[in-house]
């Protein structure tokens, strides 16, 4: 049976706050959102290292970063992205791209994301789309790649009021397109894609309202995390979304948001993976399937912690204890 959303974030966070930590997990479900910096282009290697529980990664992009070329499609799947507009509707560069990847390099490419926040403002990082333009370009771009069997997903609006709107419109304009006086077609699609930046029972909330819109599709959460927000208070998020994703079968993939060092963070220093010195903070080494650190995400580098979080709650309970002998 699957809990309701909000009975599930009910129940965990029912459970002490202690034990949600000190367990490392592997999915095959998560992915990377590759964002390199060019400064500590070092750090990309980081997310291929054994043990890691990534399968797959994208990079906003239409080819594969090289710093991957040697790693197979089987174990570290690259996905293509049609970030937002080409310079006019009836470009199919990208098309001819994944095709060039498919046939002239041999990879298989069996899934592509379509365009990024496209309700959003480009200040935003979105994508800036209207739905009747991004309809044309899903025509000419989308459907040639369905029709070769690569699978596509909705594209990934913002967790804003502004995104399902976006998306009714959007899929009522490609509509028109397909479609004759004589039949009526829908545009169709693989999996949505969702982005989310803030607490955990909003993130469920989301998923329900996506659920309800695009019944019997998979979901891809490409982007998500809880932004600025104290350390205690992310790894709780982190951990409590991870959880739920692991255990929701019409989940098919997810991507943590924070694939990159604290300093140069945008959603926060606690929200990153890589500390300030380029270590894994503990939502790192978690993410990848490992124990913790005990980095901080402001921690310069030089030191990783030996001891595992578990055993510190013991210590210091022990400390405690021995304070009153």
């Amino acid at each position: 049976m699957l809990l309701h959303p909000a009975a599930f974030a009910a129940l965990l966070a029912a459970v002490p706050s202690f034990i949600a930590p000190v367990a490392a997990t592997s999915s095959p479900k998560r992915g990377l959102v590759f964002t390199p910096n060019k400064t500590t282009r070092a750090d990309d290697t980081i997310w291929v290292k054994k043990p890691t529980s990534l399968t797959w990664y994208y990079n906003y992009k239409p080819t594969p970063d090289s710093t991957y070329d040697g790693i197979p499609q089987s174990e570290f799947e690259f996905v293509p992205m049609m970030w937002g507009a080409p310079s006019t509707a009836g470009d199919t560069s990208f098309l001819t791209t994944v095709k060039g990847l498919i046939k002239d390099k041999g990879i298989n490419i069996t899934n592509v994301l379509s365009f990024n926040e496209p309700d959003g403002p480009f200040v935003y990082g979105g994508s800036s789309m209207e739905p009747s333009a991004a309809a044309q370009i899903w025509v000419n771009n989308m459907i040639p790649l369905q029709d070769m069997g690569v699978r596509v997903g909705l594209p990934a609006c913002t967790g804003g009021s502004t995104g399902l709107p976006w998306l009714q419109n959007f899929l009522s304009e490609c509509s028109k397109l397909v479609s004759t006086d004589d039949e009526k077609k829908n545009c169709t699609y693989d999996f949505v894609t969702i982005h989310w930046y803030g607490n955990f029972e909003g993130l469920a909330s989301h998923m329900g309202q996506y659920s309800a819109a695009f019944p019997n599709k998979t979901m891809w959460i490409t982007e998500y995390n809880l932004n600025n927000q104290d350390l205690k208070t992310t790894q709780s998020f982190y951990n409590m979304s991870a959880e739920y994703f692991d255990r929701l079968d019409f989940v098919e993939r997810y991507s943590l948001f924070g694939a990159f060092r604290s300093d140069v963070s945008n959603v926060g220093p606690n929200g990153a993976m890589l500390s300030a010195g380029g270590n894994l903070t503990d939502i790192g080494a978690w993410y990848l399937g490992r124990q913790a650190t005990g980095v901080l995400p402001t921690q310069g580098s030089g030191f990783r912690s030996v001891v595992p979080q578990a055993s510190m709650v013991v210590l210091s309970a022990a400390f405690a204890v021995a304070m009153f002998l």
